[in-house]
């Protein structure tokens, strides 16, 4: 019998919003609250473009708002406290929030063959040892500068628009991938030339604008509803890299705040 020489296909998965109900910058928020490492007046300062991201609303030029001030926010932070912070508190603030039908797709897309890739505009630091538990086979991810053991506040690569499907590009070139094989999924508009990078590209939970986008474009539409404690999942790992989460602040301290105050089968 002929050895089949198809070129290998990857599933690429946004993380915020698509894998996990919630963003993955904003989770470890009271963590470092009460680590020392972010004020309330730092939270204020931020919480408003936050809470824009969180609910889908900010446009480009916010996002970019959002995330200059959110790199000057951590510049001086020291590394190894942060890797402390996250070390001692990833299960605690990610295991609950992981979606049970995205776990599904990524051992379905496994079971078939594919790679899995998390495709993410949160700082690599974080998305690796969850992606690490997730059972992803790379990852796609912002990067911060480091000097002598502290963040600079440089941005030295920033995953978003564009420059997403670019970096999908750049990996299916070294990886041997047939992009028009593969699968994107993502909840966000911006994301749509992550989901145009591939054959089949997925919405998950779209609003109104999404789905106009998924007509014109020809994606597919997933709905998911249920989250999971990962850790009963079967197919992800019991152990977990050390971690490094920077960009969670705002809306979850600005709330404690207040209250001080009161895929298919191939």
């Amino acid at each position: 019998m002929a050895r089949s020489t198809r070129r290998p296909s990857a599933a690429f998965f946004d993380l915020d919003k698509t894998i996990i109900a919630t963003s993955s910058s904003m989770a470890f928020s009271r963590s470092f609250y009460e680590g020392g490492l972010v004020t309330r007046a730092d939270a204020l300062r931020t919480a408003y473009a936050q809470f824009l991201f969180l609910v889908g609303a900010a446009d480009e030029r916010q996002t970019n708002r959002l995330r200059d001030s959110l790199s000057d926010l951590v510049k001086g932070w020291e590394v190894a406290k942060v890797t402390q912070i996250v070390n001692e508190t990833v299960h605690e603030h990610i295991d609950p929030v992981v979606y049970a039908e995205a776990l599904e797709l990524i051992d379905r897309h496994h079971a078939n063959g594919r790679d899995v890739v998390i495709v993410s505009a949160s700082v690599r630091d974080i998305v690796e040892p969850i992606a690490q538990i997730l059972g992803a086979d790379h990852v796609i991810a912002s990067e911060l500068k480091v000097k002598k053991g502290y963040y600079t506040g440089e941005v030295s690569y920033y995953a978003y628009g564009e420059a997403k499907a670019d970096a999908m590009r750049a990996l299916a070139e070294e990886q041997g991938y047939d992009l028009r094989r593969s699968y994107a999924y993502s909840d966000s508009i911006t994301d749509a030339p992550m989901l145009d990078a591939v054959g089949h590209g997925f919405t998950v939970n779209a609003d109104r604008t999404m789905r106009k986008a998924a007509i014109s474009h020809g994606w597919g539409n997933l709905r998911f509803k249920r989250p999971v404690e990962l850790r009963s999942h079967p197919s992800t790992r019991s152990t977990l890299a050390v971690g490094l989460a920077i960009a969670a602040i705002v809306v979850g301290v600005l709330l404690l705040s207040r209250a001080g105050r009161e895929p298919e089968d191939s």
